[in-house]
């Protein structure tokens, strides 16, 4: 995604911060689906109605990438469909129970968008040990910092630690970062950027766990959506988020009720 955005731009002309212009990236290969090609149109995130534009797209299909919002735009090809769980009638499961239990003692505390050392190393490792082919595999401190930082709409981060004696008055976790969420609010839900984890075999599931754990925050906040980004059919790496239901997927004809 990034080396495809940076290509693109080198051709773009200066535009409005306030008039979204959009912008096509050329064919690459599609990380999802074997043998097929991906393109994407985008356009910046930037100036005062950063946070507004950054809700409508994101109600139209879009993510963020740093101060990118994208989406798929290839030809021949709508395998790629934008899911969103509905909150209130989210189904908890004896499964989502086990996962809940089982990281019973985690806490996460909300922060504003700022990268550290500490998160970096986790993110490293993360990357290292699930992700070492992907497309984000030679990303540096200072890639991970603009990850975090380049933002203009409303970001924050959750920082995941063990419940500690102190948690029932700071509402804080105490001791070493075990995961960290990227996520954006937005008008009517949270969507989640991107989330990392700590790999060790001791922790259970918590890729899933940070996800019902954005549904908690976002029921509490009165907020009706948790959006997934992508679901991608065909693809085993994008099966686990057809667990969390119901869910809504985005068709020509606007969000629809998926069971």
């Amino acid at each position: 995604m990034k080396n495809q955005i940076s290509k693109a731009t080198q051709y773009m002309t200066r535009h409005s911060l306030d008039t979204p212009q959009f912008y096509l990236t050329a064919p690459a290969p599609c990380p999802y689906l074997e043998g097929r090609q991906e393109r994407k149109v985008f356009t910046h995130l930037v100036g005062e109605r950063a946070k507004q534009v950054n809700d409508m797209l994101s109600q139209g299909g879009f993510r963020r990438s740093q101060n990118i919002a994208y989406r798929p735009a290839c030809e021949g090809c709508k395998a790629c469909i934008s899911v969103r769980v509905v909150v209130d009638e989210f189904e908890n499961k004896k499964a989502f129970k086990r996962i809940i239990n089982a990281n019973k003692d985690l806490i996460g505390n909300p922060i504003p968008a700022a990268p550290s050392a500490e998160q970096f190393s986790v993110f490293r490792k993360y990357l290292d040990d699930r992700h070492s082919n992907g497309g984000m595999a030679e990303m540096t401190s200072l890639d991970y910092a603009m990850m975090v930082e380049d933002t203009h709409v409303n970001t924050m981060m959750i920082e995941y630690r063990k419940r500690g004696p102190d948690t029932a008055i700071t509402g804080k976790g105490e001791g070493d970062l075990i995961a960290v969420a990227l996520t954006d609010v937005l008008e009517n839900g949270l969507s989640m950027v991107y989330s990392f984890f700590d790999t060790d075999p001791q922790y259970k599931s918590l890729g899933s766990f940070m996800i019902l754990d954005h549904i908690r925050m976002a029921r509490k906040r009165g907020l009706p959506y948790v959006y997934m980004g992508y679901w991608v059919d065909g693809s085993p790496k994008m099966e686990y988020k057809k667990r969390f239901g119901p869910q809504e997927h985005l068709t020509l004809n606007g969000w629809k009720r998926k069971e």
